[in-house]
Order: C-alpha cells, then structure tokens, then sequence
C-alpha cells in the first residue's frame, strides 16, 4: 500500500490553518452584504451633531415660572428627568412629599426639595420588616407591613418602628430646614424632642397628623400656636407593640385640650377616655367645628359631653363597634345645638338605647349620613326621626332598612329636600307607595339606586326591552 505523501498533508494543514482565519470574512447572511476586513477596520461614521439646549439661555427664575405650569405628576415624572437643572428646579416647586426612607429625610431631603409645604415621614418611620420566609410571611397593606406567625395567636405581629433617637434627629433636621411648614404627619416618639422641635421650628404650623400617640407624647403638642387640624392615632398594644398602660386616655385629652384652644378639626383614633376628656375638649376648644371619633374604644357616658361643644357642626364615627355602652337617663344628655350633620361610616348599629341617646344629642342635625353600617333594621332606623330638621339623608350599603322602614322616617320630615340611596337591597321600586312618589317629586335632589334592578330598569327607560320576553313566553 504506498504511504501518503506527507508533503501534500503538511501543506493541507497550513491551507487549513490558513484557510479557517479567512472563513469568517466569506461568511454570507441571507439579506446582508458580504464582511470584508477593510469595512471592520474602517472608523464609524460621523454622528450627526446634538442640538444645543435651547433651555440654556433661560435663566432659573424663568425657567421656574415656566414648569410651575406643569401639574403636578408630570413635574415630578417627566420634566425632573430631563437634566440635572431641571431635577433641581422641579424640586423647589414641589409642595408636598411622603418620604419611604428615613435616611433621605436626614441627608437629602432638604436640598432636594426645600420648599415643602406638606410633609408625610408616617411612612418612613417605619422599620423595614425582616426577610420574609417560608416560616414568617409579611403582610403589607400600602405603607404598614406586619410579619406574621403561622404559630402564634393571633398570627400577626406588631409594627416595627425606628428608635425614638432617630426619629428625634429626623424632625430636628425638618423643624431646621422647612420653616414653612403648613402640615406635618409623623410617628410620636416616648420623648418629645422632636415635636417641640418642630413646634419651635414651623411656626405657621396649622395641621399635624400624630401615630403612635401616647399621653406623654401630647405634652408637646400644646407649643404648636397655631395649630388648627389635629389628627390623633392612639398607640395599640396589638399594632404597634406598646405596653397595655399607653394609649391616649382623658389624661391625653386634658393635655391637649388645655394646650390647643384655637383646634378647629379634631380625629380622634382608637383613643380611651370618657365624659371627662371629650367635656375638656368641649370646654377649651371653643372653636372646634369638625370632630372625628374612629374605632374609639371610650367608657360609657362619653356622649353627654358633646353638649360642651358650643361650636360643634360636623360630629363623624367612623368604625365604632359599639357608641356608648351606658349613656345614661335622656333627661342628662344634652344636645348640640349648632350641630348640622351626622355621620356614621362602618359601624355597629345594634343597640338600641345608645343609638336613641345619640340621636336625641344631634337632634338639631340638618344633614344625615349612614354609610356601610351594620344593624340598622328598620325599628333602629325609625330612631332617627327624632331628627326633625334633617334636610339631606344619605343611605348607602345598608342591607336591613325596607322601603317601609325608609318611609315612615322620610315622611315624617317636613324640611328634606335631597335624599340618596344607594346599595340598599331590601328597598324595591315596586314597594313605592303613592306618598313616597309624591315625597320624591318635591325633592330637589334624588339619586335612587338601591340595588342593580333599579339601576338597570332606570337605564331601560323607552328602549321597549324587558317588555318583549315578557309577552313572548306568556304566549307559549
């Protein structure tokens, strides 16, 4: 057999070699032209010049009166990216600001945006949760972000805040940097640094929203001179982790009464008390118009100091479980004179006694508003005619009060003009009875949906639908 020439494979070996550097240059891509050497090694072509920046030769007070055009998202979404000029124009016409991150409110903060007139630091002062695993799960519900323990009961665990130091620092950095502060919602710290601080340092101070409050977390908020709406969240054991002692009592409520006289807007959030605290308010606060009551959690005979409220306009309980477990005898109550609406969101309507006793104190009430309450039957809602000079009624989700229970309180009531009914099940359009109808056609303002058949025969109006099928199936 004769031996291959070497030569030839040698030779092959080098054309390979040689070869395989040269293969990408041949390679060819359907609809594109063949790669050559010289094109890669050739410079790229020449960019087309960049227009200058017109905004230049504007100065920053133009240029400041032309963005304060702008709403509001489109400052902070679109013209704060352009350019760093204008990230630093945007911020000064920013008014108003909820902060995430603690860290930014010490550092940047002020020279991000130094003309804040609305503060939000609620949500910043909240202590990030731990790393969630498959053992403790969290739970977030917009800024609030409790962990959870499959093993404890309850399973949901306490709010984690940052220590009271920090938060101190942080308001004193705010109380330095924004004199012109005009509304402040913050986390109450043991210690009161802060708050007087703030109180020192925002002197047109005129709102200011408190979490976490305690009794010895409201000395300060007497300092603030002209503060005008207060909102007040008292501090929960099960929420925010405090001992069974904190929590905004009539001790809280002395304080604050005695401290904030010129108090024209008042909530009061998951707070104690009793007669003693809401009389102090009462008496002190003379100006107060709008009070707000959420998920208290008061003694009973709380109601009959709401007659020391000579100024009382708007009176609002929002998620009470319960109004007032003893109110007393009826001839002791009192009544606000000068009150014009009530209103009751979500709550427990189920005894009777203290409902009547609340009645009988808004009895002067013009405006009447139940939304989402449970345990208005019918027998409960007849209460309200005690209300004689009610002009607006406004009924939304509650499922228990009949159109006969709806008409012997709107009938009785010489001076309605507009009445609003909404989401209310067991009120039905072929229950109207003639002096309902007539009561209607004398309001000025009627919006009558009370369920989604009303709704959809109001929209059927003169199409002829509904009639048809009707006629149709009689037939077969």
């Amino acid at each position: 057999m004769p031996e291959p020439d070497r030569s030839s494979l040698s030779a092959g070996r080098g054309l390979h070699r040689d070869g395989l550097k040269g293969w990408p240059d041949l390679w060819l891509l359907p609809g594109k032209p063949p790669h050559s050497p010289a094109a890669a090694m050739a410079p790229p072509p020449p960019q087309p010049d960049r227009a200058p920046d017109q905004t230049l030769a504007f100065s920053d007070e133009l240029l400041l009166r032309v963005l304060a055009y702008l709403p509001e998202p489109h400052l902070t979404a679109s013209a704060s990216l352009v350019c760093k000029r204008w990230t630093r124009l945007s911020g000064r016409l920013r008014r108003r600001l909820a902060v995430r991150d603690w860290a930014f409110v010490t550092h940047r903060l002020p020279y991000r945006f130094p003309d804040l007139a609305v503060l939000d630091l609620f949500p910043a002062s909240m202590a990030a949760p731990a790393s969630p695993s498959r053992a403790s799960p969290v739970l977030t519900c917009g800024a609030v972000s409790l962990t959870l323990d499959p093993s404890a009961d309850p399973p949901l665990g306490a709010c984690r805040f940052l220590p009271d130091d920090v938060l101190d620092r942080g308001l004193a950095v705010v109380a330095a940097r924004f004199p012109n502060l005009r509304r402040l919602s913050a986390t109450a710290a043991s210690e009161s640094a802060g708050l007087m601080d703030i109180a020192g340092g925002c002197a047109t101070l005129q709102e200011l929203e408190l979490h976490r409050c305690t009794d010895l977390a409201l000395r300060p908020v007497s300092a603030f001179a002209h503060l005008q709406i207060l909102r007040i969240v008292a501090a929960s054991s099960p929420l925010y982790g405090t001992s069974e002692d904190g929590g905004v009592t009539d001790i809280g409520l002395t304080i604050l009464a005695h401290g904030c006289k010129r108090l024209v807007k008042l909530e009061l959030a998951g707070c104690e008390g009793s007669y003693d605290g809401i009389a102090a308010v009462g008496r002190c606060c003379a100006m107060l118009e709008e009070l707000t009551i959420a998920e208290h959690r008061m003694d009973g005979g709380w109601l009959a100091a709401l007659a020391f409220c000579g100024n009382l306009k708007t009176l609002r309980l929002q998620g009470c479980a319960r109004i007032d477990d003893d109110p007393g005898p009826a001839e002791h109550l009192g009544a606000c004179l000068t009150l014009e609406s009530l209103q009751l969101h979500r709550c427990q309507l189920r005894d009777r006694h203290a409902l009547h006793a609340l009645f009988l104190v808004c009895e002067g009430a013009r405006e009447l508003l139940v939304h989402n309450c449970w345990g208005l039957e019918d027998d409960m809602f007849a209460l309200a005619g005690l209300c004689r000079r009610v002009k607006l009624l406004s009924l939304e989700g509650c499922s228990l009060v009949t159109t006969r229970g709806l008409e012997s309180v709107v009938t009785s009531w010489n001076d309605l003009q507009s009445l609003q009914v909404v989401a209310c099940n067991k009120i039905k359009d072929e229950e109207i009875t003639g002096a309902l109808s007539e009561l209607f056609s004398n309001l000025k303002e009627l919006k009558w949906r009370p369920d989604n058949k009303s709704l959809l025969a109001a929209s059927l109006v003169g199409t002829g639908m509904g009639k048809k099928g009707r006629v149709f199936f009689k037939r077969v």
